[in-house]
């Protein structure tokens, strides 16, 4: 059941709040030993809290909910799949967890990540690899790999990830999901654990475009006490996503089908979906978009020094409990030169201006979300159109430019390969969710690839 379905069969009185959790509490006993997508699960608290929701609340009345395990949830732990954090029991609740809260969700457990957020794979040392449902050998990406693997196995209908270099989309991909990257800025930060200030944002992977937009619409807004939200006031996305895409303008980003390593399989799956939007009424034109390689090093100029920054402290005490990836990771921010960050801002600026035209022509861009299906746990490097390549270098071309730029994308289902899911991305201008939103829901409606579940889903 989708969670828009789930919502509103609480809301009929078809079942109650406690048997909805109920319902997921007993899927995750008997489930997720084999995917390990929980770190921690709330099934005495998340009961209580079912139970003590007064009568009507709000849109997500009832619902369970899963969080990733770098966000706050009072009185439970956040560990960030770390051994540095193994202790660390949250004081308050997050801003996203708190407007959950509001609107009558119910947080049942914490889901797991790649250590800190720092990594593409969710397959941290202290907490093993989260496993993906579509086959239990294989990664189900990251950072937000718990979040993904919940919902694509069905112990939750909605989770919420973040996102910094596309932790939410790469998920969403591999694990045959939505989930959408929100404007950066959109969505507050404050309670959680931080990978970059300058591109971290929450994000929802549900099973539905329908489902994320219900999901952003509770979550989204200016937080007065998070200086890292913005003050404008979107569109909601879930007022308008019946519209279709009748007259709206798509432009493929070519050079991610046709200049970069991509399984041909997986570019075939993602031309027929784009076919499909033009098939709906969308105006679909090739564009060159070349530029936007430069995001792949501006990036990391900003990013690896902000991560480091943050880390500092722990760095200098608990160095030997960090995963020897993301060890290395850190300490690479601290070696780059002081002068760095500011050329990474500078640069980024500079992109920025020149990718302005490309959303005033387009109202939609759509690429590949990843060059491959999800790889093996511990294969890397991986072959892609023939080549052999580092995991992370793979994916970074498909996921930087939107990260970098600060624009809302969104991950969908497009197909099989190999019996495993491949990713159809939709960006749109900043603050544009509600449009990728409508455009993701479009293609839903006309496809059944996000009602396809693994084999032993619940």
């Amino acid at each position: 059941m989708t969670l828009v379905a789930l919502a509103a069969a609480i809301e009929r009185g078809d079942l109650s709040p406690r048997e909805a959790v109920e319902d997921a509490l007993d899927r995750i006993e008997r489930r997720d030993a084999a995917y390990n997508s929980f770190i921690t699960v709330r099934a005495e608290e998340a009961l209580a809290e079912a139970d003590a929701l007064p009568a009507k609340t709000g849109p997500l009345h009832g619902v369970p909910i899963g969080v990733k395990d770098v966000i706050d949830v009072a009185g439970t732990l956040t560990t960030a799949a770390s051994k540095v954090l193994a202790d660390n029991v949250a004081t308050a609740d997050a801003t996203v967890v708190m407007r959950l809260r509001r609107a009558g969700a119910v947080i049942v457990g914490k889901l797991n990540t790649h250590e800190f957020a720092w990594g593409a794979s969710t397959t941290s040392e202290a907490f093993g690899p989260a496993r993906n449902p579509w086959d239990t050998e294989r990664i189900c990406g990251g950072s937000s790999g718990g979040s993904g693997a919940a919902v694509a196995a069905g112990l939750v209908p909605g989770a919420l990830g973040t996102d910094t270099a596309g932790s939410v989309r790469i998920p969403a991909a591999l694990c045959g999901v939505t989930g959408i990257r929100p404007t950066t800025g959109r969505v507050p930060n404050r309670g959680v654990i931080p990978v970059s200030w300058t591109y971290d944002t929450v994000g929802p992977l549900a099973r539905t475009a329908e489902d994320c937009a219900l999901l952003l619409d509770v979550i989204a807004g200016p937080d007065p006490t998070d200086p890292s939200t913005t003050p404008s006031m979107a569109e909601p996305c879930l007022d308008g996503i019946e519209r279709g895409v009748d007259g709206l303008r798509v432009g493929v980003v070519s050079h991610l089908l046709d200049d970069v390593p991509l399984d041909p399989r997986v570019g075939t799956a993602v031309e027929e979906a784009i076919g499909e939007l033009a098939s709906l009424g969308a105006t679909v034109e090739r564009v060159d978009a070349r530029f936007l390689r430069r995001a792949e090093v501006v990036q990391q100029l900003v990013m690896l020094p902000e991560a480091a920054e943050a880390h500092l402290p722990w760095l200098r005490t608990r160095l030997a409990d960090y995963g020897a990836d993301v060890r290395a990771r850190l300490l690479a921010g601290l070696l780059l030169p002081s002068s760095a960050p500011v050329t990474g801002q500078r640069a980024r600026r500079a992109l920025a201006h020149e990718a302005r035209p490309l959303f005033e022509r387009y109202d939609v861009l759509a690429a590949p979300e990843m060059p491959i299906v999800a790889p093996r746990i511990g294969e890397d490097p991986v072959e892609v159109g023939g080549e052999r390549i580092a995991y992370r270098l793979s994916l970074i071309p498909f996921n930087s430019p939107w990260s970098c730029l600060g624009v809302p994308t969104v991950s969908v289902p497009c197909g099989l390969v190999g019996g495993l899911p491949v990713g159809l991305a939709l960006t749109g201008r900043r603050l544009g969710e509600a449009t990728v939103l409508r455009v993701a829901h479009a293609f839903q409606q006309a496809t059944d690839w996000h009602e396809r579940r693994p084999p032993d889903a619940v």
